[in-house]
C-alpha cells in the first residue's frame, strides 16, 4: 500500500504529463471545430485584411477525423475458448449506452493521439458495472519501466464548480483528492501567490460512508488506453497534427481570392496625364476663392468623368484570373486526402459516374486506415473487457478474454447486392450460416434472433424451408418418389 505523500507525489506527477500535453489537445480540438488562426503570407496582407477574414475557415479538418470514425463499429466480444459472442458482455456495453460513446472515444483517439476507458463496478448492480469512455485531457495512464502494456498507476482529473477533483488508480488501491479551483489573475503579491499556491495543494477527499483509499478488488489498474498510431518509443500521433499545415495553407488561398474578387475581379482603369478634377469654391458674393477636389468615391458611384487636356489618355489592365486559385486549392485538397488515405469523392464533393468497383479501390487506403485502428484500439478494448470480467468476479472468463477478440462492423462499405452475391457464393463453398451473417454486418445478439425464427419457420413448414435451402445452395433437388428417374436414353 503508498502512503498519502507516495500517492500526492504520483498525482502530481502524472498531473504534470497532463499539463504538457494539454496545449496539443487543445489546438487539435479548435482545427477538429474548424477555429483555425488564419496564417497570412505577408504582413502587408494582415495588416490590411486580418480582421475581415479572422473568423474564416474551409473545414477539412473534421472530415479527416470524422472519416475513419464512421466506419469503427464494435460488434461484440469473443473469449479464446468460444465460439460465439459473449452474451453478457455484450449486455454490459449495451446498458453503458456504448454503442454511441464508443464514437466519441475513438474520435477522441483519432484527434488527440489517445483515449482511455475507465471499468469500475456498481455496488448497486454488481452484474453491470459502469464502463466509461475518458477525454485525454482528463486521464493518464504511467505504466511500467520498459513496457507499453503492463499499467502502473492512471489519474482521473476533472473540474466541478469550484473544486478540482482527482481520483488515483493503483493496482490494489483508490485514492481521491480535492483541492480549490482558483483562477489564474495577475498582478498578486509574492504574499497572495504563496496562499493560492498552499490552496491549490491536493488534500484526500472526505468520503464519508467510504474508505479513503479503498481497495481495488479487480487488482489491476482498471483504466485501459487506446492510442492512434502509437510508435515503440515515442507518444501516438494524432491524425489531425499532419493536416494542420494543409489546412492553414487552403484557408490562406481562400482568404487571398475572396480579396482579389472584391478588388481584381473586373477590369480595371486608370485615368493617366491629367490633374484631379476639382471644384471651384465660391464665397457669399460668387467669387471663387478656391477649390475642392472632387470625390473619387462619386465617380465609382455616377460612373461619369470629365477631363480636360491634350495628353489625357486611358489605360487598363484585365481582371484577375480567379481560377488558378480555385486550381491551387484543388491541389491542396488533394494533397490532403492522399496524406490521409481519405477518399477524394469525401473531399472534392464530385461524383462521377463510375462503376461500383471503382469506387471500393478508390476507398482502399480509407479501408486499411479503419483496419488499422482496429488493431490498435481493438487491444485495449479486449483488456477493457478482461476488467469488466474482472469486476464481476469472473476470473476464469477473464483469463479467457486477456486472449480474446473484439468483433468489428466490416470497414469495407459495399451494397447489399454485391454483399449478398458474395454471401451466396461463399455459402455454396460451404460456409456456415452464423458465419454468414456476422459477415452480412449483425451483431452476435442479431444473428442468434436470425437462427431462432429459422428454426421457427422450420417447425411450421419442413419441407418448404428444405427446399428453399437446397434451391438457395445449388444442391440437385429429387423427385417427389424419393428417387432419382433413370435416364431414358440409357435405358
Amino acid at each position: 500500500m503508498a502512503t498519502v505523500e507516495q500517492a500526492l507525489q504520483l498525482v502530481q506527477l502524472l498531473e504534470a504529463e497532463l499539463i504538457r500535453r494539454s496545449p496539443d489537445i487543445t489546438r487539435h480540438n479548435a482545427y477538429y471545430q474548424g477555429e483555425h488562426p488564419l496564417k497570412y503570407a505577408s504582413a502587408e496582407f494582415a495588416k490590411f485584411h486580418g480582421d475581415r477574414y479572422a473568423d474564416f475557415s474551409d473545414n477539412w479538418t473534421q472530415v479527416v477525423g470524422d472519416s475513419p470514425v464512421e466506419r469503427m463499429t464494435v460488434t461484440g466480444f469473443q473469449a479464446s475458448d468460444a465460439t460465439s459472442a459473449d452474451k453478457e458482455l455484450w449486455k454490459v456495453w449495451q446498458v453503458n449506452g456504448l454503442d454511441a460513446d464508443s464514437q466519441l472515444g475513438f474520435l477522441g483517439s483519432v484527434i488527440n493521439s489517445r483515449s482511455f476507458i475507465l471499468v469500475w463496478g456498481d455496488p448497486d448492480d454488481p452484474d453491470i458495472p459502469v464502463v466509461t469512455f475518458e477525454d485525454p485531457s482528463q486521464c493518464v495512464v504511467a505504466y511500467e519501466p520498459g513496457s507499453r502494456r503492463l499499467r502502473r498507476a492512471a489519474l482521473k482529473r476533472w473540474q466541478d464548480g469550484n473544486e478540482d477533483f482527482a481520483t488515483l488508480y493503483l493496482a490494489d488501491e483508490v485514492w481521491k483528492f480535492c483541492r480549490p479551483h482558483l483562477l489564474q489573475s495577475g498582478g498578486k503579491s509574492p504574499q497572495m501567490s504563496d496562499v493560492d499556491e498552499a490552496l491549490k495543494r491536493w488534500q484526500p477527499r472526505d468520503m464519508e460512508a467510504e474508505p479513503n483509499p479503498q481497495a481495488n478488488p479487480m487488482g489491476v489498474v482498471p483504466m485501459v488506453e487506446l492510442p492512434n498510431k502509437p510508435s515503440l518509443a515515442e507518444d501516438p500521433i494524432s491524425d489531425v497534427r499532419g493536416v494542420i499545415a494543409m489546412q492553414d495553407a487552403i484557408n490562406l488561398l481562400w482568404a487571398q481570392m475572396f480579396t482579389a474578387s472584391d478588388y481584381a475581379s473586373f477590369p480595371q482603369r486608370v485615368i493617366m496625364g491629367a490633374d484631379r478634377p476639382v471644384i471651384p469654391k465660391l464665397n457669399e458674393k460668387g467669387e471663387v476663392i478656391g477649390s475642392i477636389p472632387v470625390d473619387i468615391e462619386k465617380f465609382a458611384v455616377d460612373r461619369v468623368m470629365m477631363f480636360s487636356g491634350k495628353d489625357v489618355k486611358i489605360g487598363e489592365w484585365q481582371a484577375a484570373n480567379l481560377t488558378m486559385y480555385t486550381s491551387l486549392i484543388e491541389v491542396a485538397v488533394g494533397h490532403l486526402a492522399a496524406q490521409t488515405r481519405t477518399p477524394q469523392h469525401y473531399l472534392v464533393g464530385k461524383m462521377a459516374n463510375l462503376a461500383e468497383g471503382a469506387l471500393l479501390a478508390a476507398e482502399t487506403g480509407l479501408v486499411k486506415r479503419v483496419e488499422e485502428k482496429q488493431i490498435w484500439s481493438g487491444q485495449g478494448l479486449r483488456e477493457a473487457s478482461r476488467l469488466i470480467a474482472l469486476a464481476r468476479g469472473e476470473t476464469g472468463k477473464a483469463a479467457a478474454l486477456r486472449s480474446g477478440r473484439v468483433l468489428w462492423k466490416d470497414a469495407e462499405s459495399r451494397s447489399h447486392a454485391q454483399l449478398a452475391d458474395a454471401l451466396l457464393k461463399l455459402k455454396q463453398l460451404g460456409f456456415p450460416f452464423e458465419w454468414l451473417a456476422l459477415r452480412y454486418g449483425l451483431t452476435p445478439t442479431e444473428v442468434a434472433d436470425v437462427i431462432a425464427m429459422r428454426a421457427t419457420e422450420l417447425d411450421a413448414d419442413p419441407v418448404t424451408e428444405l427446399t428453399r435451402q437446397m434451391t438457395a445452395s445449388g444442391a440437385p433437388m429429387l423427385p417427389a418418389g424419393g428417387a432419382e428417374e433413370p435416364d431414358e436414353e440409357a435405358a
